[in-house]
C-alpha cells in the first residue's frame, strides 16, 4: 500500500490478473482457479478463498504494492546497490534497521503472550513490504514513527470500499471518509480496537512501526489461529486484505525473507514501484539472467485514410467518424454515439441491513474471582424490528473499563457470527487481578444499531479454610523468642487459595478481638513491637508464613487470629511461661516412707 499523493486512484483489474500469474511462477502455495471478485479483487475456490467471519479486514481492502520478490538470493552482494527503488528493481532483501527491529520485537512478544500462534516475523515483514514498502524504505525516526504520513486513498466507494469516517479524522486527517494509515495500513475503525503500544511510550500510534507491527501481530493471531498450519495462515492473511492475489504475494515475500535477510540503514531501503490500483503490473528486480518485466505495448490504432472512411458508420454530412478516428468531410453530418449503459439493478439488502437491534440472549450474572475464568458466557441475539432472529451477523464484543480482564485468548475485542438462532456467544471471559466492575459492549459490525451492555464483576481472591501446617505447641519464655514461626495453608472449596490477602492480629480474647497491648508481638522494620500485620498474601501453594514472634515479660496464654478475604479464620494459641529451675529439689512425697518394708 503506497502513500496517497492527492490524486484519484483507480483499481486496475489487469494488475491483479498479471500478479496472480506471476506469483504462480514463484510461489509453491497456489490457489485454485478464480471464481469471483470482491471489490475488484479476485478470489478463488478452496478453503482459503475468502476472509473468515470477523471484523472485515485491517486495511479496508485498500490498494497494495504488487512488486514480486527478486529471483536472486536475498543475501547482500558487493555488486548490488542498496536502496534501489521503482521498476529498476530491489536487488537485495535488505530491510531498514528500525523496521526490521520492530518486526522481530513484535514476533518475540507474541511468542510469549500467544505461543500457540507461532507467528514468524517474516510474515510481518512480508505484509509491511506489500502494504507500505517497509515504511517507504525506512523513512522513520529513531522511535519508529514515520517521517511523513503514509495514507491510502479515501474509501469513498469510488473504485474502493465505502467506509465513512469513523475517527473524525484523528488518524487519517479525513473527517468524511476513512483512509488506511501508517506502515501496516490499518483503517481507523480497525485500529480503534486492534491498536497496540509496541514501543512502551504509553500511546497507540498507527504511524509508529513498533505499535503497528505489534498490532498486526495480534491481529493475525486472533481467533485462535496457529500460523504454522497452512489453513490458519491463509485465513489470517486474507483477513488482513481479502484478495487471493494479496495472499499469494504475501506468501511469496514471506518465503523470500525466510531464505535470509539483513538490515540496511533507515531511509536507504528500496520502495516498490507498482500497485494494485494501476495498470503497470507486477515486476521483479532485474538480474543478469532476466530483464525486468514490462507492460506490453498497447494495440496500435487503425490509421485514418484521410477520406472519412474509417471503421465507423456515421450518417451525418460533414460529421466526424469516431469509429475510424477520421476527420474527413465526406460524412453525412451525424456522429455515432454508444448505447447508454443500462441502469444497475438495485442491490438487495444484506443480512446486516436487516438488523434493527441486539438483545440479550439470557446471559446470567457475570462474576468471577480474580485470576479465574468466568463460568457464564455472554449471549447476544440479532433481531429485526419485528423481533425475528437473524443468522450470520457479525457481533463485536468489546471490554472497557479499569480492568485487566480479557477474553480467553488474551484479547479485549472478539467478533463472533450469530448462529442459526441469531445468537452470538462471546468467548469466555478471564478475570485479571484488578477487582471491581467492568463493561462488555455488544455491537453489530458494519451497522449502527442499538447494542447491549453487560456488567461483569471481578471479586478479590478468597479462602474459606485456614489450617496450620504443623502441630508443634508454640511456647516461649518471658522476654524470649518463639522457636517456630506460624505457617498456615489457605484453601477455597478444597483447592489451593493462592494470592489471597490476609491479616494477622494478636487479640485480647476469643470474645474481644481487638488488638492486645501486651504479650507476644512481631517486629517492624525498625525493630519496634507491632501486634497487627496487614497486607499479607498467600503464595502460589496457598501457604502463608508469618514473621518471628517475640514475648515481653507478661506470662500466660495468648491468642493469634489470622483472617483472609472470603471469611476464613484461624486462631492459634501462644504460651508464655517461665522456665523451670533445674537446680530446685523436688518436694518429698510424705507417703513414700510408709510404703517401705
Amino acid at each position: 500500500m503506497a502513500a496517497h499523493f492527492g490524486r484519484r486512484l483507480r483499481k486496475g483489474a489487469a494488475t491483479t490478473a498479471v500478479a496472480a500469474a506471476a506469483v504462480a511462477a514463484l510461489s509453491a502455495s497456489q490457489a485454485p482457479g478464480v471464481i469471483s471478485e470482491d471489490h475488484g479483487r479476485q478470489t478463488s475456490a478452496g478453503t482459503a478463498t475468502s476472509a473468515p467471519e470477523g471484523d472485515g479486514n485491517a486495511t479496508g481492502n485498500s490498494p497494495y504494492y504488487t512488486d514480486l520478490p527478486p529471483l536472486n538470493s536475498p543475501a547482500p552482494s558487493p555488486s548490488s546497490s542498496v536502496g534501489t527503488s521503482g521498476s529498476g528493481g530491489r536487488t537485495e532483501g535488505g530491510i531498514p534497521a528500525t523496521v526490521l527491529d520492530a518486526y522481530r520485537r513484535a514476533a518475540a512478544e507474541l511468542r510469549s503472550s500467544k505461543a500457540g500462534c507461532n507467528l514468524p516475523w517474516q510474515l510481518l515483514a512480508a505484509i509491511g513490504n506489500v502494504e507500505s514498502g517497509q515504511a517507504r524504505g525506512g523513512q522513520v525516526d529513531a522511535d519508529g514513527t514515520t517521517l511523513h504520513p503514509i495514507l491510502g486513498p479515501q474509501l469513498d466507494g469510488n473504485g474502493f470500499a465505502l467506509i465513512p469516517d469513523t475517527d473524525n479524522g484523528a488518524f487519517d486527517g479525513n473527517s468524511t471518509y476513512d483512509q488506511a494509515v501508517g506502515p501496516m495500513q490499518f483503517i481507523p475503525s480497525t485500529w480503534a480496537w486492534a491498536g497496540r503500544d509496541g514501543n512502551g511510550d504509553g500511546k497507540k500510534d498507527p504511524n509508529n512501526v513498533y505499535d503497528a507491527a505489534l498490532a498486526a501481530g495480534h491481529y493475525l493471531c486472533r481467533n485462535g489461529w496457529d500460523l504454522s498450519r497452512e489453513a490458519d495462515l491463509h485465513s489470517a492473511i486474507l483477513s488482513y486484505n481479502n484478495s487471493q492475489d494479496y495472499l499469494n504475494l504475501v506468501l511469496s515475500w514471506m518465503e523470500y525473507y525466510r531464505k535470509g535477510t539483513h538490515s540496511v540503514p533507515d531511509g536507504s531501503g528500496g520502495v516498490p514501484g507498482h500497485r494494485s490500483d494501476d495498470n503497470s503490473g507486477p515486476t521483479t528486480s532485474p538480474s543478469p539472467s532476466q530483464p525486468p518485466r514490462t507492460k506490453p505495448d498497447p494495440k496500435p490504432e487503425k490509421p485514418s485514410d484521410g477520406n472519412g472512411k474509417g471503421d465507423g458508420k456515421g450518417d451525418g454530412k460533414g460529421g466526424s467518424d469516431d469509429g475510424g478516428h477520421d476527420n474527413g468531410g465526406n460524412g453525412d453530418g451525424g456522429t455515432e454515439t454508444p448505447d447508454p449503459k443500462p441502469p444497475r439493478p438495485p442491490v438487495p439488502p444484506t443480512q446486516t441491513d436487516l438488523v434493527d437491534h441486539l438483545e440479550d440472549a439470557g446471559t446470567k450474572k457475570l462474576t468471577a474471582m480474580a485470576g479465574d475464568a468466568f463460568t457464564e458466557r455472554i449471549g447476544t441475539r440479532a433481531e429485526t424490528k419485528a423481533g425475528k432472529s437473524i443468522a450470520k451477523i457479525r457481533v463485536r464484543f468489546t471490554i472497557t473499563g479499569d480492568t485487566d480482564a480479557t477474553f480467553t485468548d488474551g484479547e479485549t475485542v472478539a467478533t463472533v457470527a450469530t448462529d442459526a438462532k441469531g445468537v452470538a456467544l462471546a468467548p469466555a471471559l478471564q478475570a485479571g487481578e484488578k477487582t471491581g466492575d467492568f463493561k462488555v459492549t455488544a455491537a453489530v459490525v458494519g451497522r449502527s444499531v442499538k447494542g447491549v451492555d453487560y456488567t461483569a464483576t471481578v471479586t478479590a481472591r478468597a479462602a474459606d479454610t485456614l489450617a496450620r501446617t504443623g502441630d508443634t505447641p508454640l511456647s516461649c519464655t518471658p522476654g524470649g523468642e518463639f522457636a517456630d514461626q506460624v505457617q498456615v495453608k489457605a484453601t477455597y472449596q478444597g483447592a489451593v487459595a493462592d494470592k489471597v490477602a490476609a491479616t494477622a492480629t494478636l487479640i485480647k480474647s476469643a470474645a474481644d478481638t481487638t488488638e492486645n497491648d501486651k504479650g507476644p508481638y512481631f517486629k517492624d522494620a525498625d525493630g519496634k513491637a507491632v501486634r497487627t500485620l496487614s497486607g499479607l498474601q498467600t503464595d502460589a501453594k496457598g501457604l502463608l508464613t508469618l514473621p518471628k514472634l517475640y514475648a515481653d515479660d507478661t506470662t500466660g496464654t495468648f491468642l493469634l487470629r489470622i483472617t483472609t478475604t472470603g471469611g476464613a479464620t484461624l486462631t492459634v494459641e501462644l504460651e508464655v511461661a517461665a522456665a523451670a529451675d533445674p537446680s530446685a529439689s523436688p518436694t518429698p512425697d510424705p507417703t513414700a516412707s510408709s510404703l517401705r518394708p
